[in-house]
């Protein structure tokens, strides 16, 4: 059948390709923290080409500043804002915003360590769940975490949901992204960094078994440039991660744990490593007891 005979064919055919472009696709973001924080952000690349603005009613600072930065905002009801929200936890705002892409590995690989030390780097293979990819977001960057590098495989998009477990620390912080991780581990390495993986508490005949040392995060001494490595929630590193890593950082238990408990959710763990790496900065602890007496 020729394109004159199909049903509109003479139409399509004068139809020119930028007519058929997709239109811009949009997202919800939703909760305080994350909203303020993508509206503040809205000058940066960040969330480029923020939308309309969707409030409850006692939000008005919110509101004052979508107005300030010309966003439209609207006033639905609850029940609406639930619906627009799908029922997720959203505090009576969300915001129409477009969707974050992590940014290409390259532009985090062209940093070298130089002459600090006490640079340390998250890197996060396979991690799925978008509450727990939050959650280490967050902690990464309270605890002061220079930058964060995710595998494109198998890993969690960063969505509103992440926006949201992270309190909007998504908003004002650059992720990362490549498609050969083990590949990227290994050209830090050859530029001076030193590559941590992680694992949960093992027995030690199964420890002795590795062919890369395992040691505690207590005994772990930061004296250069580090690349934390954290793997799926079930399935952690995998093999060709692992083969990359110079040791492995393991959190030791406070007690004998029956089987299925050998291990902390990774979100969890990510807190405690984080800690323990960061506490042994100098003045660390210092800052750290100035920020609790403010």
């Amino acid at each position: 059948m020729s394109a004159a005979s199909r049903p509109g064919g003479q139409e399509l055919s004068r139809l020119l390709l930028d007519d058929l472009a997709p239109t811009r696709r949009l997202e919800l973001l939703f909760g305080l923290s994350p909203c303020l924080l993508a509206l503040r952000a809205a000058m940066s690349s960040s969330r480029p080409a923020s939308a309309p603005f969707s409030v409850g009613l006692q939000v008005e600072r919110k509101i004052e500043l979508a107005e300030a930065r010309a966003v439209p905002v609207l006033r639905p009801t609850r029940s609406k804002l639930d619906a627009l929200c799908r029922y997720q936890l959203h505090q009576g705002v969300c915001l129409e915003v477009s969707p974050l892409r992590p940014r290409p590995c390259h532009e985090a690989a062209a940093e070298s360590p130089g002459d600090d030390p006490h640079r340390l780097w998250l890197v996060l293979e396979g991690l799925q769940d978008p509450r727990n990819l939050g959650a280490v977001l967050r902690s990464a960057h309270f605890l002061g975490v220079d930058t964060v590098i995710t595998s494109r495989r198998n890993s969690c998009p960063l969505t509103p949901v992440v926006s949201k477990a992270s309190a909007g620390a998504l908003e004002v912080m650059d992720v990362f992204a490549t498609h050969d991780l083990a590949g990227f581990l290994q050209a830090k390495a050859q530029q001076g960094w030193l590559v941590a993986g992680t694992v949960g508490y093992l027995e030690p005949e199964i420890s002795q078994s590795s062919e890369v040392p395992i040691t505690s995060c207590l005994e772990f001494t930061w004296d250069r440039p580090t690349l934390l490595v954290l793997g799926n929630e079930g399935s952690g590193l995998s093999k060709e991660v692992l083969a990359s890593c110079h040791l492995l950082l393991t959190i030791l238990p406070g007690r004998q744990l029956p089987p299925g408990l050998e291990s902390l959710n990774v979100s969890v763990a990510t807190g405690i490593l984080l800690h323990s790496i960061r506490s042994q900065r100098k003045g660390f602890l210092a800052e750290e007891r100035g920020h609790r007496l403010r």
